[in-house]
């Protein structure tokens, strides 16, 4: 097993982004100019392109940097960024990235990662949301590419993982496929038994986004573990894209049903509606929520009051004492005027395992992208990562990693540790 954890102690000059705000070019990192997709932007088929430049490892990402969801999109890419611009300062292995934007939308995802891969990406930081993330998946793992997301949680990006509720596997696992979020189904069991454990509520209710694959996985998983804790849930209702501006019906039913605490599997956008709309009916219930709740605090026009006393299990804590994680926190305010999140930390994370990893393997940029993605899924297979959002991180033979998670609180319009 090996373990290793390197840090900077100085940053090289910045490197753009492609589609950030303040960076202008939206052709690429570094300068380099986005090639368009084949036939107007249909996804191409065919192996990636062959080895690199001579100096620099190019790595690639898609996420949503315009849209609704581009709070997670934007921290991932410039969360990527500074753990690149650290390494570049080493002097050794070098990195040239690029992240391109799919508006979380799956169709844009595809056609996204094939610029990145007419580019020559050889390695592939993934998609940033989940159901992006199953479409990209697909591609990468036919394309024999090196595959880790940051924060696309579902088991369905890495497939082979047993279903937690009939115990069978629905899709072949993706040999090239990592993740350094938690999965689904682990955020689903964890947020049950912390809840279980910490005795915060007596009557449970859920609302859940029933065409999402993030959402429900999560919520398929906190059922199936509340049932076996003998936690009492006594409301369960739903909502779709479609339907996601009114939630009148479902904080009725759970008012109705006496709920104490409600679960809410799903991104901040949904949560600050449901706050907002709770408080105008006088419903105060404990909110417990997973971590596409993080960035709440920067939904543009909503009273963060609302979320104060909002529970949430996360990986990472901004406001953790250890050196990494202040040096980290004071980079990324310094550049982009805010707290970092989770979606930051675990890009941030991405990019130092990936750098580990070809360190290790002794791996050169003039290798291809198949070759890179046979040392890394050796690598990542054996090996131990110390990171910002965990320590004695392990990944497992579906791609999944194993780290613990972290209970948050939002106190003072600022997110506190709980443990």
């Amino acid at each position: 097993m090996k373990k290793s954890r390197i840090l900077s102690l100085a940053m090289a000059g910045a490197l753009c982004i492609s589609l950030l705000a303040g960076c202008g070019n939206s052709g690429g990192g570094s300068g380099s100019a986005a090639t368009p997709a084949p036939n107007g932007g249909t996804p191409a088929t065919g192996a990636p392109s062959g080895g690199g430049s001579a100096d620099a490892f190019k790595i690639g990402g898609v996420g949503p940097l315009t849209g609704g969801a581009a709070i997670y999109g934007n921290a991932a890419a410039n969360g990527a960024a500074i753990a690149a611009e650290e390494i570049n300062a080493l002097g050794g292995i070098q990195f040239d990235p690029r992240y391109e934007d799919d508006a979380h939308d799956a169709e844009k995802s595809v056609n996204a990662y094939n610029t990145l891969k007419q580019w020559g990406m050889q390695v592939f930081l993934g998609s940033v949301t989940s159901t992006p993330g199953v479409a990209t998946s697909v591609e990468a793992n036919r394309d024999h590419m090196f595959y880790l997301t940051p924060s696309a949680s579902s088991t369905d990006v890495l497939g082979g993982v047993a279903n937690p509720l009939t115990g069978t596997v629905d899709i072949p696992r993706k040999d090239t496929v990592f993740q350094m979020c938690f999965v689904d189904p682990n955020q689903g069991s964890a947020s049950a038994q912390y809840i279980s454990d910490q005795k915060l509520g007596t009557n449970i209710a859920v609302i859940y986004k029933n065409d999402d694959v993030y959402s429900t996985g999560v919520y398929n998983s906190f059922q199936a573990k509340a049932d076996e804790l003998g936690l009492n849930v006594v409301s369960v209702t739903t909502f779709t894209e479609d339907t996601k501006t009114d939630f009148s019906v479902q904080l009725n039913d759970a008012k109705t049903n006496n709920a104490d605490l409600v679960f809410l599997p799903m991104y901040y956008d949904a949560a600050a509606l449901i706050f907002t709309q709770a408080n105008s009916m006088g419903y105060a219930p404990k909110w417990f929520g997973i971590d596409g709740m993080d960035g709440i605090l920067g939904v543009e026009g909503f009273d963060t009051s609302l979320a104060e006393g909002v529970m949430l299990l996360t990986p990472f804590n901004a406001d953790a004492e250890d050196a990494a994680t202040q040096s980290f926190v004071a980079k990324y305010q310094e550049k982009h005027g805010e707290v970092p999140n989770q979606f930051a930390a675990d890009a941030y994370d991405c990019v130092y395992a990936i750098y580990n990893a070809l360190t290790s393997a002794g791996a050169t940029p003039d290798m291809s992208a198949s070759e890179l993605c046979d040392l890394l899924v050796g690598q990542f297979t054996s090996m131990t990562f110390d990171g910002l959002t965990g320590e004695g991180m392990t990944w497992d033979a579906t791609g999944a990693v194993t780290k613990s998670p972290k209970g948050m609180v939002i106190q003072n319009g600022a997110y506190m540790g709980m443990d």
